[in-house]
């Protein structure tokens, strides 16, 4: 196999997602040296965050709303792509039971639509969960009961929550739960749900408002925002190779230089790049496992697990029945897990105002069944399952495609904390120029706003010569990545720019 050995570079990036490329971009934008990133993909850059297309429709990989309580996220989206963000209304619901809910709940839809005797059975079960809560909750079962009481728990959260994850509930880390519905309980939701059915303004100072109402979105999907920022890298000296994929990191302890091998898909060859410091958004597990001299944590790194995902984008030949930015799917009679309604998202996702295009998410493990099903099939199934949902019939559709995405959410297993610990604490001893950035870089159930923050401090951290910032604390205390209180400011907690000596 033919090798080729690069010149040295500064800083060696991996991945261009989110937060690899808000790294080379403030590091270009700073002059900071020598800057290359290696991405996998030979077509997208952005990651999860890509926009795909076909047949002038566009689609994203999960849906993004551009929303953050960082007013430096919010800055950095504006100076990145400037003229291109349309608000758009937010509207989900939750499909269950042949009912739809709207989310966040409703006090008097719920009421009406459970019952009067369900209703009060949740209520009273919320109760007994508040009068004899599980202490210490170390799983996401026992830290929604605790919330909003089992019976609740086993409505809205079990089904679509296992089905999310392929996994039980009691198996899943508390620390998912926590991080991602912090502040919100049975009587906060209540509350809320109360006052906006009788209109009534807001209450006291430091209210959940459970979710926001608006946000901002690219007109062609947050691929733009991507493509814009790989623009502005190269512009600005950086260099971005596509087609790569990085397989072995070496150190060299003599010299303090990273060689990074990366195989080169269209020649089949490998390339060596050599690089003073390395910024990895690449997925934690096989990163670690690909370092020599080969470290302690390799295999603590080795159980960690990953979610896998499919979207099968169906187009229409006329608009969608709903209006909604997507419709979470709580029935175990279907596959799919969330539908999105990419026309909602922005008009310009499809061809024209008289089409439509859907999104159906399946959730599943790769070389799994699903995950190994024919493309003509998934269509098939996602057909099926929209009638059976009754959000579209067989005649209205005229084709689809198919995508997957390996490794789209870092599973948060009993395990999982422990080996991400030890991979922490091993590399900042042993090689303090191996930054570890963004969702799969870090293992965390990070939003992009969340892996931009780790790449924003990470920056600082190499311009300061220190590890002046705590990179692993974003999003470690945040509330739900939509939610904000009447006394938020634009830095909330988890979201902010400050110094480690100052916030611990």
């Amino acid at each position: 196999m033919h090798i080729v050995t690069q010149d040295i570079v500064d800083t060696l990036i991996v991945g261009a997602g989110p937060a690899g490329l808000t790294a080379g971009y403030l590091l270009t934008k700073e002059r900071a040296g020598s800057v290359l990133v290696l991405e996998e993909s030979a077509i997208y850059v952005g990651g999860i965050s890509r926009t795909e297309s076909h047949n002038g429709h566009f689609f994203d990989i999960g849906g993004h709303r551009f929303f953050s309580k960082s007013q430096e996220v919010e800055d950095l989206w504006r100076e990145i792509l400037p003229r291109d963000f349309i608000e758009r209304p937010r509207k989900s619901r939750i499909f269950f039971r042949n009912t739809l809910y709207s989310y966040p709940l409703r006090a008097f839809e719920t009421l009406t639509n459970l019952g009067v005797l369900e209703s009060a059975l949740c209520v009273a079960s919320y109760l007994k969960a508040c009068l004899f809560p599980t202490r210490n909750p170390i799983s996401f079962h026992q830290w929604v009961a605790n919330q909003f009481g089992e019976r609740l728990f086993r409505i809205f959260f079990k089904t679509y929550t296992e089905k999310v994850w392929g996994m039980s509930c009691d198996e899943i880390s508390a620390d998912w739960a926590a991080q991602r519905i912090k502040g919100l309980n049975l009587f906060v939701a209540v509350a809320s749900a109360l006052r906006k059915s009788l209109r009534l303004g807001a209450a006291n100072r430091g209210t959940v408002k459970t979710l926001i109402e608006s946000f901002r979105y690219p007109r062609r999907g947050p691929g733009m925002i991507w493509e814009a920022a790989a623009l502005k890298i190269r512009e600005q000296g950086g260099t971005i190779v596509q087609g790569q994929s990085a397989r072995r990191f070496a150190w060299d302890d003599v010299e303090k230089v990273w060689s990074v091998t990366a195989h080169d898909q269209a020649s089949s060859s490998e390339r060596i790049y050599r690089a003073r410091r390395v910024i990895s958004s690449a997925p934690l597990r096989d990163v670690v496992n690909g370092i020599s001299p080969r470290p302690a944590s390799a295999e603590a790194a080795s159980t960690l697990k990953y979610r896998d995902f499919i979207t099968v984008a169906i187009f229409l030949k006329t608009q969608s029945l709903f209006d909604d930015n997507w419709i979470y799917i709580h029935d175990p009679n279907v596959k799919v897990g969330r539908v999105q309604n990419y026309a909602s998202w922005s008009p310009e996702m499809v061809p024209a105002s008289d089409r439509g295009c859907l999104g159906l998410e399946y959730f599943c493990f790769e070389g799994d069944g699903l995950w190994n099903t024919s493309d003509a099939d998934l269509i098939k199934l996602a057909i099926g399952e929209l009638k059976t949902l009754g959000l579209a019939t067989a005649d209205q559709v005229e084709g689809g495609y198919v995508v997957r995405q390996p490794k789209a959410y870092p599973v948060y297993d009993a395990a999982y904390k422990g080996a991400v610990d030890a991979v922490r604490e091993e590399f900042a001893e042993r090689f303090p120029t191996f930054h570890f950035v963004g969702r799969n870089g870090m293992h965390k159930y990070n939003n992009q706003d969340h892996a931009m923050m780790t790449a924003m401090l990470t920056v600082r951290n190499i311009i300061a010569g220190s590890n002046l910032y705590d990179v692993w604390s974003v999003n470690e205390d945040a509330q739900y990545h939509e939610e904000v209180t009447e006394a938020d400011g634009k830095g909330a907690s988890g979201l902010r720019l400050v110094p480690q000596s100052l916030d611990s």
